[in-house]
């Protein structure tokens, strides 16, 4: 209960920002500024985390970067949905929607295998060059200093990873808000009927 309490500020910054990514700032400005500013803003959050020390509170060194890593994900995954799947046909819409969640899954599933390999590393590699001090701050202590270094490694690794995603999508995704080829002809259809009529005003 209290590891779920925990994180419900995180669960609250996705939900905001996945909205007022979707509803309001998709429509003006389109994917390109919202998943590279999201990613970045992530990043900041994961860096935040890679400062945790053996005797972090909650409120000072977790609270933080909880909401900044919700808001970040929030700004990213809802707008990447959106853009896979816009403008596929309706016969197509199954098949764009399970390619996207393929891809999302591959990436939760290699990422975990990844930052696990990254922190078990992190830890033993500590345990074996400070094995020594064992016996001056005790077994307990040690392993817990072990652990601290490995979540901090990790995190280093993911704001990383974070960052380098942030200069992908900020090079690959379209820029302004996302037409599909029937509203842009209905755009130029409206622009041309409006233009004309402007025209048979002024000659009149």
């Amino acid at each position: 209960m209290t590891t779920g309490f925990a994180f419900l500020p995180l669960v609250g910054g996705i939900v905001a920002a996945a909205n007022l990514s979707t509803i309001v700032a998709m429509p003006r400005i389109g994917p390109k500024p919202l998943v590279a500013v999201g990613l970045l803003v992530a990043a900041g959050a994961m860096t935040w985390f890679a400062h945790l020390g053996l005797h972090t509170g909650y409120v000072s060194g977790v609270l933080g970067p909880l909401i900044l890593t919700g808001i970040g994900l929030g700004m990213v995954i809802a707008p990447s949905i959106n853009t896979g799947t816009f403008g596929v046909a309706p016969r197509d819409a199954g098949v764009a929607s399970a390619t996207v969640t393929v891809g999302q899954q591959l990436g939760a599933s290699i990422g975990t295998s990844l930052l696990n390999t990254i922190f078990a590393g992190a830890v033993t590699s500590y345990l074996a060059v400070h094995a020594a001090s064992a016996r001056v701050l005790g077994a307990k202590a040690l392993t817990g200093l072990a652990l601290t270094h490995g979540y901090d490694t990790a995190f280093w690794w993911i704001a990383g990873i974070f960052a380098g995603g942030a200069i992908i999508c900020g090079s690959l995704l379209p820029r302004g808000p996302l037409y599909t080829k029937d509203a842009l002809a209905g755009g130029r259809a409206h622009s041309r009927v409006t233009a004309d009529a402007g025209e048979n005003v002024i000659n009149s």
